[in-house]
């Protein structure tokens, strides 16, 4: 069957399986000088612009973006195949669609994934289920999908996508820009593109709560880890914030997996292989036998952290709340002495009127006068850090003044 060039980019595309079935790696389909080259059948297809259901499926599709807390919005889909459509002999199901703002409607951007289909019986009851996902910019967009399998059958499917920030959000720094499409990003601990920090040196002591919303999980799902890495990156970001000190420890484990010094760049590759040896569920002997080891681990960490003689412009604290049976005692604390930089708490709690009240790390920042945050939704994240980044530019401002008055 001949090949049909036109001009885009390709891009691959994620695909999760609810069912047991196997895909290929993501494909990037690319021609010489930026063309991509489809079957002129599956461009008929896409070009036509009429549903198909030669294969029959259904398509559930997001129609409205939603933002995540990697401040980009998302968009995508859901289908689902009869299994007795899918029986017999190994099957091999290829999805294609593109991607392209209103506007621009002539510059679409094409993703493909291949889906291998194990052997399946003739009698098997019930459905197949698979999503597909992407990352937009703010904008409206058109989508047209298609799916077809080894014996040419078709089904095809088309919508528009809404991806738009309400009035009260106007003001949120979004991760794409307006009209842009992107792969969906599943690595979570990929490097951060350089940032051009300001000229102040401004530094920051990061110690991160990786651990779950639920304590009695047993794995990290995919949007507490999110929302964690999320946290990180939207301070690394910040051009007046210059240096970074991170301490990652999970409270289930009672162990610190990594530190990183006044660094120029928080090491995100190096974090999430430091945090992948975590093994949620899992506390030594010791610790069960000791029913305070949990506050012990903690009370000894901000101890040895906020009092280790450093003078970072301020410390953060981030992760979900950790409702201990202790508290740290306050003798423990005066230990520290007084901090010259501001203390801030970056609370993740999805659902914060479930448990509205101060937690143990809460409780030690509100011993140093520091400030707590909340963080819910998105634009929690994206305000907090803003008005953190803030607090301490006027802090370190301040201090440089009373130094200099001082002399």
């Amino acid at each position: 069957m001949g090949l049909l060039p036109f001009f885009s980019g390709f891009r691959a595309l994620g695909i999760g399986l609810v069912v047991c079935m196997s895909t290929h790696g993501q494909l990037l389909m690319t021609g010489t000088g930026g063309m991509v080259r489809l079957f002129g059948t599956d461009f008929a297809v896409l070009e036509l612009k009429e549903p198909r259901k030669d294969l029959p499926c259904e398509v559930t599709p997001t129609k409205t973006a939603q933002v995540g807390f990697d401040l980009k919005f998302h968009g995508g889909y859901e289908v689902s195949v009869p299994m007795r459509e899918l029986s017999g002999s190994e099957n091999l199901l290829t999805i294609i669609f593109r991607v392209a703002p209103l506007e621009k409607t002539n510059e679409p951007v094409y993703f493909i994934q291949r889906v291998k289909v194990p052997e399946i019986d003739d009698d098997a009851k019930g459905e197949a289920s698979f999503y597909g996902s992407f990352d937009i910019g703010e904008g409206k967009y058109k989508v047209d999908w298609l799916m077809r399998d080894r014996t040419e059958r078709v089904c095809s499917s088309y919508w528009d996508v809404d991806a738009n920030l309400p009035d009260r959000d106007s003001q949120m720094a979004l991760a794409i820009g307006a009209g842009n499409i992107l792969q969906s990003d599943t690595e979570y601990f990929r490097q951060e593109p350089p940032v051009e920090r300001a000229g102040d040196a401004t530094t920051v002591k990061i110690l991160l709560n990786y651990a779950p919303q639920n304590p009695r999980s047993s794995a990290m799902r995919p949007v507490d880890t999110s929302a964690l890495v999320s946290i990180l990156r939207n301070i690394s970001r910040d051009p007046r914030v210059t240096r970074f000190s991170l301490t990652a420890f999970c409270m289930q484990e009672q162990k610190v997996f990594y530190r990183q010094e006044n660094a120029e760049k928080i090491d995100f590759p190096a974090l999430g292989e430091a945090l992948a040896k975590i093994q949620l569920g899992r506390v030594n002997a010791a610790a069960l036998a000791d029913k305070k080891s949990d506050v012990t681990f903690l009370t000894n960490l901000i101890r040895s952290e906020l009092g280790k003689g450093e003078h970072p412009d301020a410390f953060i604290f981030a992760g979900p709340k950790v409702m201990l049976e202790h508290n740290i005692e306050s003798e423990a604390l005066k230990e520290i002495g007084s901090l010259d930089a501001p203390v801030f708490y970056m609370n993740y709690n999805l659902f914060p009127q479930a448990t509205p009240w101060r937690d143990t790390i809460g409780n030690a920042v509100k011993y140093f006068k520091g400030m707590e945050f909340t963080i819910s939704r998105p634009r929690d994240l994206w305000a907090s850090t803003t008005e953190v980044v803030n607090r301490i530019v006027k802090s370190r401002s301040g201090r440089n003044v009373q130094n200099a008055n001082e002399h």
